[in-house]
């Protein structure tokens, strides 16, 4: 049973011509006679279920808005792109080329589904955030602001990938990460857990971080290097392989995490807001602590690193 009728009310966007629909029944919150938003033919809305285009929000090519999903706004859905289940597209937001919006999935603001990407589940698209190739969005995930997940990247679970950064290659971010600021993950590196990759930092390669680590300011993980548990890897570090970094938890008079890790100009140490060589640290242990408990710990931890890297150089 039809639930719309095309109008002879007409727009040409892009030299196309696009036709408002009119609801011949009622259905869902839509009554008989409201008007609705554009398209270029029948068979861009399904006549199934309660599927909706609303206000100034266009739907043409061979794109299919069906199930129960709503565009509205001024939304675009556009070339082979499929909107469907409970899926809504709004503001200015963007589906096209074979994309597929489904679930409960949200796309809004000026975002963009786009390729062959697959936003899913829970999952919101939002800001200028761009979701592109072969990229999947699925569960709790949120991608926003500018940031891009592209080539055949996963994002999912409750993981958020936010600011300018990217997601791309083969890489995941999934559990409750973060990446954020300028970051970039790529190549089939994993970012997972309530670890958190930000600043300008990169991943990339087959590493790991993992926890509730945290990289970030100009570092780069790579290789084959694991950063889990609390590690802080910061500064313009380079750690490429697991043996490259080590961590100890629960230390110092605020129980928080020593990091140590090999760079060009030898090992580097971060602990709360310090960052510097293990010299410099093991001064400012003097410094701080003396010899009293703390600094008897720090000394030690820190001729074990030394010794632990260095036999893996």
């Amino acid at each position: 049973m039809k639930k719309f009728e095309i109008t002879q009310e007409t727009i040409n966007y892009l030299g196309r011509n696009l036709y408002r629909i009119k609801a011949v029944r009622d259905f869902s919150d839509v009554k008989l006679g409201d008007l609705g938003g554009y398209i270029e033919k029948e068979g861009n809305l399904s006549h199934e279920c309660n599927a909706w285009v609303f206000g100034n929000a266009r739907v043409y090519g061979d794109a299919l808005v069906s199930g129960n999903a709503r565009v509205y706004g001024n939304a675009r859905v556009y070339g082979d792109a499929l909107v469907s289940g409970d899926a809504i597209v709004y503001g200015n937001a963007r589906v096209s080329g074979d994309a597929l919006v489904s679930g409960n999935a949200r796309v809004s603001g000026d975002a963009l589904v786009s390729g062959d990407a697959r936003v899913s589940g829970d999952a919101h698209v939002s800001g200028d955030a761009q979701v592109s190739g072969d990229a999947i969005v699925y569960g709790n995930a949120i991608v926003s602001d500018d940031a891009w997940v592209y080539g055949n990247a996963k994002v999912y679970g409750n993981a958020r990938v936010y600011g300018d950064s990217r997601v791309y290659g083969n890489a995941e971010v999934y559990g409750s990460a973060r990446v954020s600021g300028s970051a970039r993950v790529s190549g089939n590196a994993e970012v997972y857990g309530d670890a958190e990759v930000g600043l300008h930092a990169v991943v990339y390669g087959r590493a790991r971080v993992s926890g509730i680590a945290r990289v970030s300011g100009s570092a780069w993980v790579s290789g084959s290097a694991w950063v889990s548990g609390s590690a802080r890897v910061s500064g313009n570090a380079r750690v490429y392989e697991r043996n490259e970094i080590v961590w100890f938890s629960n230390v110092g008079s605020e129980n928080g995490t020593l990091t140590v890790f090999k760079s060009d100009s030898g090992l580097l140490v971060t602990r709360g807001c310090f960052y510097g060589s293990d010299t410099e640290f093991l001064d400012a242990v003097e410094r701080t602590h003396g010899d009293n408990e703390h600094g008897q710990m720090y000394r030690l931890l820190i001729q074990a690193a030394q010794i632990k890297l260095k036999q893996s150089s």
